[in-house]
């Protein structure tokens, strides 16, 4: 016990030191304002050194055999915590940039965007192969829903002349397929009926074509045509089997549009039937955020693809009709035929018309003169003008609002997709989506208006549309 006083005294003058060093560390790094502070740095320790000497004996000599002990200690302090400054000739190293930073912001944003539309690229070409798995499926739906909006309508009539809705819904189907069946048929016998006419009219136009050629200006030979004439033979028994399996094709091909028929007669059936009913289970699969939104663009989707349906098949039957009447008066034979394959073709925008016309003007030419067919492709021509400034305009107005360069490209696209469906389908499925869009898009600025005016939103307020009172194919909108 005698020796821990002395102990404890050693540890006190070791402290002391170390503070005082440190007090000349800070002095000596500290500018001339500190000064002062390190001349009367050493008061503490003077104070000190006269209490010791005025201290006992035994405390002197206990201070002097542990200074050591605490100079050590204090020298191993500093020196893990003190860091000496680096000196003046060290030149200054400035510090690395942020890698965002140092990246442009073009770079940024496009790197951004490139990210993005590799996505929608990626979802795009798994939706195409899907779609092309299913394709036959998916031309059959389409199919139906086309002619569902032109034959809803007449559900909606019978439905307010209180008729029941099956009675309603199987009346406007047998009826309106009868009366597709019947048009088809027709045409079918026309084109047996007069299949041997116009072989032997081909036939003629061929040989006085012959003629013509050997006495036009182009100097064209005989034996150039018969060259002609007989690499044909030849390409054509060269490709037997090429033909054969084409007609093989063709078979397999006949049995996909009759199961593409009846797909699409059923799907006809019961969208005519249960139309809100699907609609309304196409809506709960939605979030609930999004159903409203979706709820109200659905309505707007089905009148545009219902104006563009009803629109197209008046314009077509004008177009028929006075095309039709043209080749009666010209004496051309398969008028009515032709009449309906241009009815049929123009269902495909700009070049439905452009093939049906150049049709009639081929066959005119071939069974009768030049003449003719002169008059035919003018009379195809004052048609579709009128058709093109007139009609659409008048009929179709302002629900199907479609640029011509968005026609083409969508007609092409479907084309080369689909094939002739695609074509068909490619304008409405386009329609359709400017009419979807631009009411999401005000849907979305309402409500951005009505969040900033501190107005509750209909899902807040409990306005929520019912599923069933609209969408495609509602009940009682004509």
């Amino acid at each position: 016990m005698s020796r821990l006083p002395q102990w404890v005294g050693g540890l006190g003058a070791g402290l002391t030191r170390f503070a005082q060093r440190l007090d000349e560390r800070k002095a000596q790094t500290s500018g001339t304002a500190d000064a002062s502070e390190e001349t009367h740095a050493p008061t503490p320790a003077g104070m000190s050194a006269s209490s010791d000497t005025h201290g006992s004996s035994g405390t002197a000599e206990a201070a002097a055999g542990q200074a050591p002990v605490g100079a050590a200690v204090g020298a191993a302090v500093s020196e893990h915590e003190h860091v000496p400054p680096p000196p003046g000739y060290a030149p200054s190293v400035a510090p690395r940039p942020d890698p965002v930073a140092a990246v442009p912001w073009g770079v940024r944003v496009a790197a951004e965007v490139a990210w993005r539309l590799l996505i929608l690229a990626a979802s795009l070409w798994v939706l195409m192969r899907m779609i092309s798995a299913v394709q036959l499926v998916v031309l059959a739906f389409v199919a139906a829903l086309l002619i569902t909006a032109l034959l809803q309508p007449t559900v909606a009539l019978l439905r307010r002349h209180g008729v029941p809705r099956g009675l309603a819904t199987a009346m406007t189907f047998i009826s309106g397929f009868v009366v597709m069946g019947l048009v088809c048929w027709f045409v079918v016998w026309q084109v047996t009926e007069n299949l041997d006419d116009l072989t032997e009219n081909v036939q003629h136009g061929i040989t006085e074509l012959k003629h013509w050629l050997l006495n036009s200006p182009f100097h064209v030979t005989e034996d150039q045509i018969n060259n002609i004439a007989d690499n044909l033979s030849k390409a054509i028994g060269t490709n037997t089997k090429d033909i054969t399996s084409a007609g093989i094709e063709g078979v397999t091909v006949i049995l996909e549009v009759l199961t593409g028929i009846l797909l699409a007669m059923f799907s006809t059936l019961f969208l005519l039937y249960d139309g809100p009913k699907i609609w309304g289970w196409l809506l709960k699969l939605f979030p609930a955020a999004a159903r409203d939104g979706v709820a109200g663009a659905g309505p707007r989707a089905w009148a545009t693809l219902t104006a563009y349906v009803r629109g197209t098949v008046i314009v077509a039957l004008i177009d028929a009709i006075f095309i039709g009447i043209g080749l009666f008066f010209l004496d051309v034979p398969m008028a009515v035929p032709l009449a309906v394959f241009i009815f049929l073709f123009a269902f495909i925008p700009l070049v439905g018309a452009v093939v049906s016309g150049a049709l009639a003007v081929v066959v005119a030419l071939v069974t009768r003169d030049m003449f003719t067919a002169t008059m035919v492709l003018a009379v195809v021509l004052a048609v579709q003008q009128i058709e093109g400034h007139v009609l659409q305009p008048f009929i179709l107005g302002r629900a199907v609002r479609v640029h011509p360069l968005a026609v083409v490209l969508s007609v092409a696209a479907g084309s080369l997709i689909a094939g002739i469906g695609g074509a068909v389908v490619a304008v409405p499925l386009v329609a359709v989506t400017n009419a979807v869009v631009g009411y999401l898009r005000a849907y979305a600025r309402e409500n951005a208006l009505r969040t900033a005016a501190g107005e509750p939103s209909p899902e807040a307020a409990g306005q929520d549309v019912p599923a069933g009172s609209s969408g495609p194919p509602g009940e009682g909108r004509v």
